[in-house]
């Protein structure tokens, strides 16, 4: 299958997504704070200078207004030197001004205009030394220096004015480089979590299914498809997982129907056998002796065996096909319980084993297919007394359950014996499954209890077992106090 969308593929784009918010929004702060820097600049190296300077021209108009008038009232000489340090002082701001801003053109403006009409006034020579007959009409008029300052105030005017507007948009760029920054802040991180979300659950979900599909195979010994619809790794990985899964589908079929021919096939020669030996055992062919008779016998036996261990392979068929049908009757638990017990009483007996029960006698009725829920019974009763030490006791318990996953009556069968592993407990239902401990040493296929889940679970039950390794096992099986609507 052709990766379109790998995970890889997934985080790049996440990542450059994130990467191109983070820039974005540092190109949008950037345009902002250099916009911010440029208004600034203005007013802190033009229009506070002008404002200071066109200050100073002020001052020194009214200080020039002032000595003209104490030196025309008091003669004294010392008021034209401090009218000249005015001269200097506004003659020096005006250029400065100039300089800082020349206007729009270098014919007009207001700082323009008065720098003519000062040089226009002033007669020339006016800076050096002054003699007493010189004539006095250097000085310029109070009429032209309260224009000057009336102009000069006006401009100074307009030009706090501009002040006032850059302080404003750099407060409003301010404020809009402080939301741009909150929002792709604030996208960045709803992106950064919109994607930790999609990227976990387009991991969890994929992974989720390939657990239940795998626990499906190591618990139940099923192996269920699972559903992926993604086109990533994880989509070839559930592709490769569902062929496995209709791999191993197709062998347990080929195996299921081989076992059912074989068991079948074997059914009839073995019948054919049996009757043989027990003719000849009869003395039907003439008279045997103590020896052949007991060759006669261990032969009975074996095919005893070999015919009840065709009837389990064909019993586990029938289920796994779901042929079998369940003749469903109300039983009372109590006497479904002793009569198991009764029946492997001498087995129990013989190894010196004492089967102690805790049934109450008030117990509801459960509706099953009798024969085969004792079956179920008699296997985990068998089990118990087959794995417990000689003198030790196998408990049997009814009670009602409301935990589980299924609300009824709890059946539950507990031994003294050797236990089983941990890692095995999920296995213990699987067929031909035998535990690690005992499979040299205990007769058996491994069919019993994959046949006991098949029963249980068409009554609409459970089954379930608890063991620790050297503390003995319990296993169980609850069933619904209401089957009426189990399939038959």
């Amino acid at each position: 299958m052709k990766i379109r969308s790998g995970i890889m593929i997934k985080l790049l784009i996440w990542y450059f997504a994130l990467i191109f918010i983070f820039y974005g929004t540092m190109v949008v702060l950037f345009v902002h704070i250099q916009q911010i820097m440029d208004i600034s600049g203005k007013v802190v190296n033009r229009n506070f200078k002008v404002s200071s300077a066109s200050k100073k021209m002020v001052e020194s108009l009214l200080w020039m207004a002032e000595n003209e008038n104490k030196y025309h009232l008091l003669q004294k000489e010392e008021y034209r030197f401090y009218f000249m340090d005015g001269q200097r002082q506004y003659e020096a701001s005006l250029s400065e001004i100039l300089r800082i801003d020349p206007g729009p053109s270098q014919d007009n403006g207001p700082w323009r205009e008065l720098f003519a009409e000062y040089v226009g006034l002033l007669p020339a020579g006016l800076e050096g030394p002054m003699e007493p007959e010189q004539p006095r009409d250097f000085w310029i008029g109070e009429s032209v220096i309260n224009d000057w300052v009336h102009r000069i105030s006006k401009a100074r005017s307009e030009n706090e004015q501009e002040i006032e507007a850059g302080m404003r948009t750099l407060n409003r760029r301010g404020e809009m480089a402080e939301r741009w920054g909150f929002v792709g802040l604030g996208f960045s991180v709803f992106l950064a979590l919109l994607g930790m979300v999609f990227l976990s659950r387009s991991i969890n979900r994929p992974l989720r299914e390939l657990r239940r599909g795998i626990r499906s195979v190591s618990q139940d010994g099923l192996a269920e498809p699972i559903h992926i619809h993604s086109k990533d790794e994880f989509g070839e990985l559930a592709a490769a997982f569902n062929d496995m899964t209709e791999r191993l589908r197709e062998e347990e079929r080929m195996r299921s129907d081989f076992i059912s021919m074989l068991s079948h096939e074997i059914r009839t020669p073995l019948t054919s056998i049996r009757e043989s030996v027990n003719l000849i055992e009869e003395e039907l062919m003439g008279p045997v002796n103590a020896q052949q008779r007991r060759f006669l016998q261990i032969a009975s036996r074996e095919i005893d065996r070999i015919t009840d261990l065709l009837k389990h392979l064909l019993q586990v068929s029938r289920l796994e096909a779901g042929a079998v049908k369940l003749e469903l009757h109300l039983l009372d638990p109590s006497v479904f319980v002793f009569g198991s017990i009764e029946r492997v009483m001498p087995a129990a007996e013989g190894k010196g084993i004492r089967i102690v029960t805790d049934v109450p006698s008030q117990l509801p009725e459960i509706r099953g297919d009798s024969g085969n829920l004792q079956q179920v019974l008699l296997n985990l009763l068998g089990n118990a007394i087959k794995f417990s030490p000689p003198g030790s006791d196998v408990v049997v318990r009814v009670a009602p359950d409301v935990s589980g996953v299924v609300k009824g009556l709890a059946f539950s069968v507990s031994d003294r014996g050797p236990g089983i592993p941990e890692q095995e407990l999920s296995m213990v239902f699987h067929k031909y499954y035998r535990a690690s401990g005992v499979r040299n040493e205990v007769d058996g296929v491994g069919l019993g209890l994959s046949i006991s889940k098949h029963i249980v679970e068409a009554h609409g039950g459970v089954i379930w077992v608890k063991s620790a390794l050297g503390r003995g096992s319990t296993f169980g099986f609850t069933l619904p106090l209401q089957t009426e609507e189990v399939a038959s």
